[in-house]
């Protein structure tokens, strides 16, 4: 038995002590922790302060609970999946993404309208309240069981201007792209990324374990003016996969010399 001996609540003291034995290696990453009886036994405690400990564990993100299983220590490997970001165009005009063949829709994509919020307006360059039609798929990797959710939203005044697209709003990001650049637009995108923690939809359609940060991808298409057409966001769970972006240096404008 391990005598506790610290200051603070009890539960605290009972976590520090796990927690130096995860960090120590004494408990293996992927590995099951101790019975409740077992640490019951080990730090001469009561279940409720285990309960407590275990926790306060939990929302530091070092332990996962598995229903009917028991408490796991959280893996500190590799992410199951990595995203390539890059897009790439083929001689015919498509264009590709890295990953596009991977994700299977895990239901039937949903199409609706809505109108821009302060954030999404801020990206699309709109005024709040702005019509847009929305489009939501859940995705998921056959290969990891990786969840994402995405979005794609595209103003009203857009998908007016081809009509390809305002009838079927809902088309893939590749299939937009090409219709977009049908219409004589030259394309380019920006893309940034943020990590929050879930709202309870999305730990729910996620699936996340306890304490896991959601990253949230927003990728916005921009037309040969530099201006933004579409905005498409990708949410996915930080512990399941990783972003890979391929860098290139941009050309310096030739600086004009005096005569």
């Amino acid at each position: 038995m391990s005598e506790i001996q610290r200051p603070g609540a009890l539960y605290q003291q009972v976590a520090a002590a796990i927690r130096e034995a995860i960090l120590s290696g004494e408990f293996a990453p992927d590995s099951l922790l101790p019975s409740e009886a077992q640490l019951m036994a080990r730090y001469g405690v009561s279940r409720p302060t285990v309960r407590n400990a275990i926790a306060a564990l939990r929302a530091e993100g070092l332990i996962d609970v598995r229903h009917g299983k028991g408490s796991f220590v959280r893996s500190d490997g590799q992410p199951a999946l990595t995203i390539e970001r890059r897009i790439s165009r083929t001689s015919d005009g498509r264009f590709v993404m890295p990953n596009g063949d991977i994700w299977q829709e895990a239901e039937e994509p949903n199409t609706y309208r809505t109108r821009t919020t302060k954030a999404t307006g801020r990206l699309l360059r709109l005024d709040e309240e702005e019509a847009l039609f929305g489009c939501d798929r859940l995705l998921v990797d056959p290969n990891t069981g990786t969840r994402a959710m995405h979005r794609t939203l595209i103003p009203f005044e857009v998908a007016e201007a081809v009509p390809l697209l305002a009838e079927e709003p809902c088309k893939r990001p590749a299939a937009i792209y090409r219709l977009l650049t049908q219409d004589g637009r030259a394309l380019s995108w920006t893309e940034t990324v943020r990590a929050h923690m879930p709202l309870p939809d999305e730990r729910t359609t996620l699936q996340l374990p306890d304490a896991t940060p959601v990253l949230h991808v927003a990728r916005v298409a921009h037309g040969t003016d530099d201006r933004p057409l579409i905005l498409e966001e990708l949410r996915f769970g930080a512990d399941r996969a990783e972003l890979a972006y391929r860098i290139t240096a941009d050309k310096q404008p030739t600086r004009r010399t005096r005569a």
